[in-house]
């Protein structure tokens, strides 16, 4: 299969984020990720050059996946990328009804199929929110995200 596409704010990738996105490259041709602001969020807490620089640093080894900025329409991006099809991961029911009704906005909008991948159980917690939650009042993040990633949130978050 040529070209998947993973769009997420990323903010930041989480380790749950990184299982998905490799699953992926196992079975496409060519992953593209798609960086995009959250529109559920009045402000990231990293800009989308810092979340594309953490990403592309935690997807390194993976020769068939690259990093790119969203904006606009995720149908519309895909369209103009070549992807074939949208995959996106589910840690629970919750993830799946918000899911579901995307996929078939996007279906209905251009006829691009979504792909729903469940994130292995080691991850099923894990969410940039809580994450940063955890980080914010110096909690342990190691094992959660990358290593670059818990660095840069140190950083953000200084104790």
């Amino acid at each position: 299969m040529p070209t998947a596409l993973c769009p997420g704010s990323f903010d930041p990738v989480t380790n749950g984020h990184l299982d998905i996105i490799e699953r992926t490259a196992r079975h496409w041709d060519e992953v593209i990720v798609a960086v995009t602001r959250n529109p559920q969020k009045a402000q990231s807490r990293f800009s989308l050059e810092e979340r594309q620089e953490m990403l592309g640093e935690a997807v390194a080894h993976l020769g068939n996946v690259r990093i790119e900025a969203l904006t606009g329409l995720v149908v519309d991006f895909a369209r103009d990328h070549g992807a074939e099809v949208i995959v996106k991961g589910l840690r629970a029911v919750s993830d799946f009804e918000y899911e579901l009704q995307m996929s078939q906005m996007n279906k209905r909008l251009s006829g691009i199929d979504t792909f729903f991948v469940s994130t292995s159980p080691e991850y099923s917690f894990l969410s940039s929110s809580l994450v940063c939650e955890v980080a914010k009042f110096g909690g342990d993040v190691k094992g959660m995200v990358p290593d670059g990633v818990a660095e840069r949130l140190a950083k953000h978050f200084p104790r």
